[in-house]
This record gives structure tokens, sequence and C-alpha cells, in this order.
């Protein structure tokens, strides 16, 4: 393979035509305020070597791949039983989609669609206060990072909160099926705030590491989780990461991944290296446009593939 940050350079070069394509999740007032052009590109190898590009220090909102970080807490605070509350499928619907909730009685297909990860962020609630929890999030974060200066953009909760009927309609629908312990209005404080978390590329490669090295951060030694949880983690990573488009990332990427309507994936190379992603313009299925091309033109350049 050739040096790492010639070929981390040359995608970034690559994309030099694309950048800007897609649209910005514009639902949310505050990420729609955001520069489409931006691009950012890091790597982080379970030897410790880096390499990144473009706007691969710029922290932006992770969205939905904080599910990612939420469920590995929440699987090693209950364990198995979390899979009574919520599947291991994909949907193959839309990531806010309430149509199979009903039809399921309440138990999310699995824990990355919003409804899942709802019910991962009552888990994580329950027996503490909304604030105790979303601190316990950051800090896990910041822990993984290894950079305290990670935060949560509080302007992006309070728009989440703003416009987030549908996720508080999922709630309340997941309540009525007694699959919601806490008070709605408390797990959808938490799980704003968690989707509001900031990281750049560098920092949220470096936090994903732990799951290229089964569990084990590999750079510390750290014991994040057990190793087969850190499999499962990635085995949903790459069958649901995308919701509805997780099969056509399986195919052009070939590895586990968590996509957020900020712009920005994550993805790992199991015993690798752990790979961030960012740019802002979403495809139809809520997936970065240039982020995922950036990962096509990187695993081919690398040899990198679970398959």
């Amino acid at each position: 393979m050739r040096n790492l940050s010639d070929i981390v350079a040359s995608v970034h070069a690559d994309m030099a035509e694309h950048i800007g394509a897609g649209k910005v999740a514009d639902y949310i007032p505050a990420l729609s305020r955001v520069d489409p052009r931006r691009f950012g590109l890091a790597v982080v190898t379970c030897s410790g070597e880096r390499a990144q590009a473009g706007d691969a220090n710029v922290p932006f909102s992770i969205q939905s791949i904080s599910k990612v970080f939420t469920l590995t807490l929440a699987l090693e605070r209950v364990g198995a039983r979390l899979w009574h509350r919520v599947g291991r499928e994909p949907s193959g619907s839309p990531f806010n989609s309430i149509v199979q909730l009903e039809q399921e009685r309440g138990v999310p297909r699995n824990p990355f669609i919003n409804a899942g990860a709802l019910v991962v962020t009552d888990a994580l609630l329950t027996g503490r206060t909304p604030r105790k929890t979303a601190a316990e999030i950051l800090a896990f974060l910041r822990k993984c990072s290894g950079d305290r200066a990670v935060a949560i953009d509080q302007e992006v909760a309070g728009s989440e909160a703003q416009t987030g009927f549908r996720n508080a309609s999922l709630a309340n629908f997941i309540r009525a099926f007694g699959n919601l312990k806490n008070p709605v209005a408390e797990v959808l404080d938490v799980y704003f705030h968690q989707c509001a978390l900031s990281l750049s590329c560098v920092q949220l490669a470096r936090a994903g590491l732990f799951l290229a090295g089964d569990g084990v951060d590999p750079l510390t030694g750290a014991v994040v989780c057990r190793p087969a949880r850190a499999r499962r983690v990635k085995a949903l990573m790459m069958t649901c990461g995308h919701y509805d488009a997780s099969g056509e990332f399986a195919f052009k990427v070939g590895l586990p991944g968590k996509s957020g309507v900020g712009g920005g994936i994550l993805a790992i190379v199991p015993k690798q290296a752990a790979i961030a992603v960012w740019s802002p313009g979403l495809n139809a299925a809520g997936t970065s446009h240039v982020g995922a091309l950036a990962l096509e033109r990187l695993v081919e350049r690398t040899g990198w593939s679970v398959f």
C-alpha cells in the first residue's frame, strides 16, 4: 500500500470537483447554516499513524454517529437485556419512520434508527437525571477521543428541541407500548444533546478507534468494552448504519460505518484503523454525498474491506 498520507491527500484532491454536492439538513435550522463546501477526512491507525486532509480539524455536529457510542455504553450497562427492547435487523425504511413501530408493537427494528436510539437513550437515563446522563455521554466521547475539548453544541441541541416533532412522536408512540421507561421529555432532552455532540474528523476517528481494536483502545490499552460487544456494534454498523442505504454503502465501501445528517461518517477497518469524513451535503438517504464517495475512493486505494 502507498503511504497513507499520500493516499488521503489524493482522495482529498479527487473530491475537489464534487465539493458542495448534496443537500444540507435544512430541517434543523442550526445545520442549515453550515457551509456545504466544507470537507474533511482523517484516518487514525491502530499503530498510531495519522493522516488528514481538508477541514479535518473543524468541529461539526455528529448527530446519529453518536448512536454508536450510546449503544456501546448501554450494552456495557444493561448487557443483552437491551435486545428485549430493540431489534437487530435492518429497517429498510427512513431513519425517522414510524410505520414499523405500530406493526411491531413499539419495539424498534434496530438501535440506529431514531426510534431504536431513543430506547437506547432511555436505558442510559434510567436511574439518572438528564443532565447527568448527557454529561456521562460527553465524558465517554472525551475519553475515547483523548480530547477534553469535545463539547455539546448548545445551539444545535436547542434547534433540535424546537423542531424535533417527529422524534417526539416516535418517543410517545414507544412510551404508549411501554417500551420507554422514563418521561418522554427527559429522553428527548438527552437525545437532542447527544446528537449535538461536536467533534472534528480527527477527534471522531480517534474516538472510534477502540472499535478497530475489538473494544480495546490500541494506543492506550484501555478496555472500553468487551470484544464480543465491539464486534456486535460493528455488525450493526454494517447492516444498519445507513438506514435504507446500508446495503449500498456495504457494496461500495465494504466497511462498518455510521452516518449522521450533520454530514459526518465514521467507518471502522477492523484491527487496522478508524476513518472519519465530513461534508454537509447529503444524498437522498441522509448520508454525506461527498463523504461516501471519498470513502469509496479511499478503500479502493488502501484495499481495506471486511469482504
